[in-house]
């Protein structure tokens, strides 16, 4: 994923949450901001302690940067996204955890149509 696709900053993730939505499954949950002055969409990615050991949190973060690049040319543009991984999926493997990412946006139609 290119640095120009991710959130990094602690005062950029801060303003998706208090000013974006929110919706979520066991596994996932994600908060949304629609930014228009974006020519394309910002991922971030929280792994908190208790999913498990730093390479469990690396792996989950590792699949879903690669879940957002196979799904790049599906994803609406001007968002800012962050997820936030739950506790289930550190036992989850890569097929798994994008089949519930894919889930949840196209739930939130956040997916554009294929």
């Amino acid at each position: 994923m290119k640095k120009k696709f991710r959130i990094k900053a602690n005062k950029e993730f801060q303003y998706v949450f208090q000013n974006g939505e929110s919706f979520a499954n066991r596994q996932l949950v994600i908060y949304y901001l629609q930014k228009s002055g974006q020519s394309h969409f910002r991922i971030g990615l929280s792994v908190g302690k208790r999913i498990g050991n730093a390479v469990i949190r690396n792996q989950i973060k590792r699949y879903l940067r690669q879940a957002f690049h196979e799904l790049e040319k599906n994803v609406e543009q001007p968002y800012d996204i962050v997820i936030i991984a739950r506790q289930p999926t550190g036992k989850m493997n890569f097929h798994q955890i994008k089949k519930s990412l894919v889930h949840l946006l196209k739930k939130e139609r956040l997916l554009k149509k294929s």
